[in-house]
């Protein structure tokens, strides 16, 4: 078993819990760097790993568990973080084969649980954070909704994000304002955007596209 992860306290944890229970920790690393060496280099059962990684404390180690799966897609993962990077998450579910886990640390108040869940990521099983599923949800929601535009509609809707007016959209399409009103006035509707919504329509319109949340109390975040 490997386990990424930068907090050095965490990570000793983590070890001495596991080491506990049986398993055999051959390596644990604070970034992915090596990651993908160890474990080819290792026959490992399971591989647990955090989101935000050094150096950026972004996505390295969801993009080192896809790398992971791509280089050996048999290998069991539990990703295991504070946070929901949906971007990648979608991609490791949706490739995944063979054992997956996702568990979001702060709602894992059980370690019983836990080591049950490793077991069963490591025995082929799934297990996700109904958290995790949630946030996937609404993105899947969301894609559905700006599916339902028609091709100039989404057109629209992605210059409408670049900040161009109507008569600058009319421009670029080489369409006239009238039809850019038109089409405006349908891609509001399709997102259930109506005359009376609360806010500007144009700047919901966009957050949507940009997969922010359109309710006015809650405020993206910079």
């Amino acid at each position: 078993m490997i386990i990424v992860e930068d907090s050095a306290i965490l990570r000793a944890g983590l070890v001495r819990l596991l080491v506990d229970a049986g398993h055999e920790v051959v390596a644990d690393l604070p970034d992915a760097t090596t990651l993908p060496d160890a474990a080819l280099a290792h026959d490992v059962d399971v591989v647990i790993l955090d989101v935000r990684l050094p150096p950026t404390h972004t996505d390295e180690g969801i993009r080192a568990a896809l790398e992971l799966r791509r280089r050996r897609p048999s290998l069991p993962l539990l990703v295991f973080s504070q946070y929901v990077e949906e971007r990648y998450a979608a991609h490791l579910i949706a490739s995944s084969r063979t054992g997956l886990g996702y568990l979001l640390k702060d709602r894992v108040t059980d370690v019983a649980e836990f080591l049950e869940a490793l077991d069963a990521v490591g025995a082929g099983g799934t297990v996700l954070d109904p958290e995790v599923v949630a946030q996937l949800l609404v993105r899947s929601e969301r894609r559905a909704v700006l599916e339902a535009l028609s091709p100039r509609e989404r057109e629209t809707l992605a210059l409408m994000a670049e900040g161009r007016s109507n008569a600058a959209i009319a421009r670029a399409l080489v369409i006239t304002e009238s039809s850019v009103e038109k089409h405006v006035s349908s891609l509001f509707a399709k997102l259930g955007l109506p005359p009376e919504a609360s806010g500007n329509r144009r700047v919901l319109a966009v957050l949507t596209y940009l997969g922010y949340p359109t309710n006015t109390d809650e405020r993206p975040l910079p």
